[in-house]
Order: C-alpha cells, then sequence, then structure tokens
C-alpha cells in the first residue's frame, strides 16, 4: 500500500513543482488552468486481477508524466476498504494533450494488457469549483 501511495505521489507532486517553477509568475498558472483538463477515471478490477493491474497501471501513470509534457499529473488511488476500487485523478495541460495521451505506447500498452482485468469504468469530467485553488495548492508545494 504504501508503494502504491509513494509512486502516485511522485507521478502528481513532482509534476505540479515543475509546473509552479516552469512561469515567471502565479499568473502563469492561472492561464494554464483555465485551458487544463481534469478528469477523475472510476476503475473497478477483478479481485484476482488487482495485483498484476496496479504494476502495470504504475508503470503508466510513471511514463506519462515523465514522458508527456502536456500530462501534469497521473495520481492513481485506490479505496483502503475496497481495493479493487481505483480511482484516478487525471491532469492534462488541455484537451490536445489528452487525446496524444490517448496515442502514445505506454497508454496503448496499458489499455491493451488491463482490458480484461477491468470490470468497470467510468470517466468523470471535471471543473475546478474555485479558479485560485489550484494556485493556491501550487504555492503550498513551493
Amino acid at each position: 500500500m504504501k508503494s502504491m501511495f509513494i509512486l502516485a505521489s511522485s507521478c502528481f507532486i513532482m509534476p505540479l513543482f515543475l509546473l509552479i517553477n516552469s512561469g515567471d509568475n502565479n499568473t502563469d498558472i492561472l492561464t494554464q488552468e483555465k485551458d487544463m483538463m481534469i478528469r477523475i477515471a472510476a476503475i473497478e478490477v477483478y479481485p484476482e486481477h488487482i495485483e498484476s493491474y496496479k504494476e502495470i497501471l504504475n508503470e503508466e501513470a510513471t511514463a506519462s508524466v515523465k514522458i508527456e509534457p502536456g500530462v501534469i499529473a497521473i495520481f492513481p488511488m485506490y479505496e483502503e476498504q475496497n481495493p479493487t476500487q481505483i480511482r484516478i485523478l487525471e491532469i492534462y495541460a488541455n484537451k490536445e494533450a489528452y487525446e496524444a495521451h490517448l496515442q502514445t505506447p505506454h497508454f496503448i500498452k496499458y489499455k491493451t494488457s488491463t482490458q480484461k482485468m477491468v470490470k468497470s469504468l467510468k470517466l468523470i469530467d471535471m471543473d475546478a469549483i474555485d479558479s485560485t485553488t489550484m494556485q493556491v495548492i501550487f504555492n503550498k508545494l513551493k
């Protein structure tokens, strides 16, 4: 459980830190936030496949954040009381970055190798309630 959290944290926090330091001021962050695509993937994995699924997901999330400049965060997690319930917070610079992500070899490998492991998948597009919230988060990470 700790290794999943550590890897998931590195897939989320490091890109946010890099984003904070990439602009000249916080106005850049707010401008970037308006174009961002934020999504939560709600996934249920068959119990007999959970360990294999988590390994493949970790590989894909790490590659996405390291390789793709438009992937700001892929933050995988699971419910403590029901580990077959996976949630992934995905943040992309924009819709084009998301569409490019879907074409990458590491995403295609993830999708094809886990297809039979997944019982259900629901993609939920999100919008920030308060446009300054992301700026506050970024400032806390400095």
